[in-house]
């Protein structure tokens, strides 16, 4: 059983390494800023699962045209999304929009979307497909100048869906979440595991199974 990641986040990678399963990553390099303008209409959860179906359908396609695609491959993708207010933030251009954010963000609760989309090649060389968004809400708590400026040059906002973690430097400025955790990194465990259930693979099989 192999398992390959569409995804350059080492938070996600963390995640899924920390429970006890070792992917192989591979980076889509999907445009996301082009499909997010395509859905300008769309809610921030369908934006999170439709930049997870566009990186896991590349990187299979990829694996496929390229004779890689083995039997037994679990691709997986996933994109975060954050809500507030109804609207979406995903990773923040420059230091400026992320302080912006920040500003309107502090001492609220937004939620925290990640989209997955799981494709499983068989044995046969059959493949099924599985998705399925998970949301958390995220209470943020309020920085001082001080704090925001020494967090913005840290560099980690910009590289983040909305602007802040909860695995890094931004974990002390979140006040609590109400849900999975792991959605909040980037990939919600409980989610996957439901999903690769779904298409028949036992989650503790994959355990130091897939590198």
């Amino acid at each position: 059983m192999q398992l390959i990641l569409a995804s350059a986040s080492p938070a996600r990678l963390a995640t899924l390494t920390n429970a006890g399963i070792n992917p192989i990553v591979r980076v889509s390099h999907v445009d996301e800023a082009a499909l997010e303008l395509s859905m300008a209409t769309a809610t921030p959860s369908e934006i999170a699962q439709a930049l997870a179906q566009a990186k896991c359908e590349k990187i299979t396609q990829e694996l496929a045209d390229s004779n890689e695609l083995a039997p037994n491959t679990i691709v997986i993708g996933c994109d975060s999304v954050f809500e507030l207010n109804g609207k979406p933030y995903g990773k923040p251009q420059n230091a400026a929009e992320a302080k912006s954010r920040w500003q309107e963000m502090m001492d609220t609760t937004g939620i925290l979307h990640t989209g997955h989309y799981v494709t499983f090649t068989n044995e046969h060389g059959d493949r099924s497909t599985a998705e399925g968004t998970a949301s958390t809400e995220v209470h943020l708590g309020e920085l001082t100048e001080v704090e925001m400026d020494a967090y913005l040059r840290s560099g980690e906002p910009l590289a983040v869906a909305g602007g802040f973690t909860l695995d890094g430097l931004g974990g002390a400025f979140v006040q609590g979440v109400t849900g999975d955790p792991s959605n909040v990194v980037g990939i919600s465990l409980p989610t996957v595991r439901k999903l690769l259930t779904g298409l028949g693979i036992t989650w503790t099989d994959l355990w130091n199974q897939a590198r």
